[in-house]
């Protein structure tokens, strides 16, 4: 009779695990859009302030606290990203009080994405997003290099294959 296997004590960290993170040039680009966005409204609301009623001011005010709050949370957000590769599956590991945990096994993907919209085009930035036969599974790595996204897709969809074909 075998003994029982280790049980990991916390979930979000399988043992013998070394995990990648993102290229912290993803913080700059949420920021930035974040900034656009928050000082887009904050300056409608303050127009919208001189034009209508004094009140739209504190709406404006309300909007550059949000925006503080967010910038400083995309700061705490991206670094809790990260995934690993083991033999037989994909880890995805992100968020800080909801934390998620996915497993992709390589068996199940269909095909993997590589995008990048014009910003992280300019950062120097790209999405890598694995689709499987259950959306539930569906996994999704943001801010990687462009060259670790490439390399990443291709290493994914070879043991997607490999693990296919011997199905």
């Amino acid at each position: 009779m075998s003994s029982p296997q280790p049980v990991s004590v916390e979930p979000f960290a399988p043992p013998g695990v070394t995990w990648s993170r993102l290229s912290p040039r993803l913080v700059t680009v949420r920021r930035a859009i974040s900034g656009v966005v928050t000082g887009v409204l904050a300056v409608g609301l303050l127009v919208a302030g001189v034009l209508v009623s004094p009140w739209f001011h504190a709406g404006a005010g309300l909007v550059l606290l949000s925006g503080a709050w967010e910038w400083w949370l995309i700061g705490r957000q991206v670094p809790a990203w990260g995934y690993a590769e083991r033999d037989d599956d994909l880890l995805v590991l992100h968020g800080l009080l909801f934390r998620t945990l996915v497993v992709v096994p390589y068996g199940r993907m269909q095909y993997v994405d590589v995008k990048a919209g014009p910003v992280e085009r300019r950062f120097g930035i790209a999405t890598l997003q694995l689709h499987t036969a259950s959306a539930s599974t569906d996994a999704v790595i943001p801010g990687l290099p462009p060259e670790e996204a490439a390399r990443l897709r291709d290493r994914l969809a070879g043991r997607g294959e490999a693990r296919l074909a011997g199905l």
